[in-house]
């Protein structure tokens, strides 16, 4: 069978019609016998012009509407109708030939019983056909059978997908409408959803596809709630926007991500704020090769700037999202200029160089050092990056005259326990110090927790632990964090940076707090696996606690005090924090940035700590040389191991 299936489509049309031009006959000689209830040779010397007649009128028929341009593994329903028109013609001609041609004695009660059983004989040997074929078509292959979640024009555009592919086995639909359940698409039963828990109990399925791009995400967390529980591996189609603009199709399912988790439907960008400081102006990213500073980009190279200039520490970073944005304005026709910039935003006279002459008016700030464990490890590195780089890149922007600063900033920063968040509150600081202090660059910071995606994100990292077969580690079964996906993000800071007067830190709702251990089971329930503990011994992943990192919380915030305000925007809110006026805290930077020369770690914290009210170190000095010059004494030790 697996021979027939690769022969050339040519050939298999020539079975098809060999296939008819026998059973035809046979079914018109059936007619014949079925009517007279016998056969004589009269009988068989009167219809024997009409046995031979029944292919070579019905087949050059069925050529014209084309039946057998089909392809018998991918027929539906609708065939049906294609074939009841094709024998009805053929039997139309035929008793018109035998009008014209005067055979005495023609019954219409063998056209009839001809029509009925031709019809039956050509929808069930292509029906019979194509249940044979699929079956063989995954013979001798570990093909997953899925159910699909959907019975609309999704559901059915997809099982022709899954089909085609034969990456999975659909054996089922499931739809919650009263009205589709108990039908037969494309040869495959719909049932309730109830039925899903039997299925998967009778081991009939592996896993479950959502074939409901047009729904909300609230709507698909609601039935990705209800799957959970059935430890089935689960796959969603596209989503409609990405149906719609070509990025993907219907065979582009993937696993159920964080994001589906999460259910949060994305709100309509406000035109008039996206587009503000961008259309038609000059505008920088720094560290625009970045989770967040790449998604900037691209998001505004969209709203078609007059040029964009990209500054990034890593070549290949670089490299990659220029050619990104090239292909991108080339695809919509845009004609941006897009200049690339090898440099840091420590190098403040080459920074003030690049923004004076190509006249920068923009800049989003997105060059962090944000990997809390990295940066304990590396603390002044971190500092003059994170906080002495921003304060170099502001200046620079101020000398300059740019219109507008937006820095982006963590939730890290709220009461931070590590030095990354402390660096970026030190950093919010210098910009609503510098916001004070002058008024030729209006600066305003965006604070947000996770992004989902992002280089480091927790959530591949499970994927991968899942993949390979365990255990998932996990810091703290009580550790909660916000998330929220990179587009939302970038699209947000463009919006709130259109909104700032001047020092104000603009908080996105991030919605509520999940819990990680939370997110880890459900992550393994639908991939089809069980989570091992002592309820379930049986299950294929376990997950290890393996202790808090260096400088890591259980639990991140994104207000410092409660003084809070709504803007314009309903995920956008203003907050209003503590400030230092900059003369205090030029003195204090000063002696920071000496202490970062001296690699005094000591002294660097001790500033910290005396600019970052609220920062409390979840643990000691971390920097991996120091700790070699300053071993801790053994009673420490002894501490810390217990």
């Amino acid at each position: 069978m697996k021979v027939f299936l690769e022969l050339p489509r040519f050939y298999k049309k020539l079975i098809c019609v060999a296939a008819d031009s026998l059973f035809l006959p046979l079914a018109f000689y059936l007619a014949v016998l079925m009517r007279y209830e016998g056969m004589t040779a009269a009988l068989f010397q009167q219809y024997f012009w009409l046995i031979l007649a029944a292919p070579a009128i019905a087949i050059p028929i069925f050529i014209r509407i084309g039946l057998y341009r089909a392809v018998i593994r991918f027929i539906d329903h609708k065939i049906v109708y294609v074939i009841i028109a094709g024998v009805s013609v053929a039997v139309v001609i035929m008793a018109a030939m035998a009008a014209m041609t005067h055979l005495v004695g023609l019954s219409r009660g063998v056209l009839g019983i001809y029509w009925v059983i031709a019809i039956l004989y050509v929808v069930a040997s292509r029906f019979v056909a194509r249940s044979y074929l699929l079956h063989a078509s995954f013979a001798g292959v570990n093909t997953p059978q899925v159910a699909i979640y959907g019975a609309g024009s999704s559901g059915r555009q997809l099982l022709g997908a899954l089909r085609a592919s034969h990456n999975y086995l659909p054996v089922a639909f499931i739809d919650d409408k009263v009205e589709l359940q108990g039908a037969t698409i494309g040869g495959i039963k719909v049932y309730p959803a109830a039925h899903l828990a039997v299925m998967a109990a009778n081991k009939k399925i592996d896993g479950v596809v959502l074939a409901m791009p047009s729904q909300s995400k609230a709507a698909q967390r609601r039935i990705i709630d209800r799957l959970e529980p059935l430890k089935l591996k689960t796959w969603i189609m596209p989503s409609m926007d990405k149906l719609m603009s070509g990025a993907s199709g219907v065979q582009d399912i993937r696993e159920i991500d964080i994001e589906d988790l999460l259910g949060r439907d994305p709100v309509a960008p406000d035109a008039a704020l996206i587009s503000k400081c961008i259309t038609g102006k000059t505008v920088m990213v720094s560290g625009a090769g970045g989770s967040i500073g790449s998604e900037l980009c691209r998001q505004i190279v969209m709203l078609r700037p007059r040029r964009l200039i990209l500054l990034e520490m890593s070549e290949f970073l670089l490299y990659s999202i220029e050619q990104e944005l090239q292909d991108l304005q080339k695809n919509l026709q845009f004609d941006i200029k897009v200049l690339p910039f090898l440099g840091s935003v420590l190098e403040q006279e080459k920074c003030e160089r690049i923004m004076r002459n190509f006249s920068v008016e923009t800049i989003y700030h997105a060059a962090a050092y944000k990997h809390v464990p990295l940066v304990e490890h590396n603390p002044i590195d971190g500092i003059r990056n994170n906080a002495l780089g921003t304060l170099n890149l502001a200046r620079a922007a101020v000398a300059a005259g740019v219109n507008c600063f937006v820095l982006i900033s963590t939730d890290k920063a709220v009461r931070p326990a590590n030095v990354m968040g402390a660096s970026k509150r030190l950093a919010e600081l210098i910009m609503q110090a510098l916001a004070r202090q002058q008024k030729t660059t209006r600066f305003c910071m965006v604070r947000f927790g996770n992004v989902l995606g992002s280089s480091g994100s927790v959530v591949p990292l499970f994927r991968k632990q899942i993949l390979a077969g365990g255990p998932i580690t996990l810091t703290h079964p009580e550790i909660t964090r916000y998330f929220m996906t990179i587009p939302e993000a970038a699209q947000l800071v463009l919006q709130a940076g259109s909104m700032g007067e001047g020092g104000d830190v603009f908080v996105l709702d991030m919605g509520e707090p999940v819990k990680i251990i939370d997110m880890a089971r459900r992550m393994v329930h639908l991939s089809g696996l069980e989570v091992k503990s002592d309820e379930t011994p049986d299950g294929a992943i376990e997950i290890q606690h393996v202790g808090l990192r260096p400088g890591e919380k259980l639990y991140e915030e994104l207000l410092i005090g409660s003084n809070v305000e709504g803007t314009e925007h309903p995920l956008i809110m203003r907050a209003q924090e503590a400030e230092i006026p900059w003369h205090l805290l030029q003195e204090l930077l000063d002696k920071l940035e000496a202490a970062c020369d001296r690699y005094d770690h000591e002294a660097v914290r001790e500033l910290l700590q005396q600019m970052v009210p609220g920062y409390a170190p979840q643990c000691g000095i971390e920097d991996l040389i120091w700790r070699i010059d300053n071993p801790l004494p053994l009673s420490v030790v002894n501490t810390t191991l217990h």
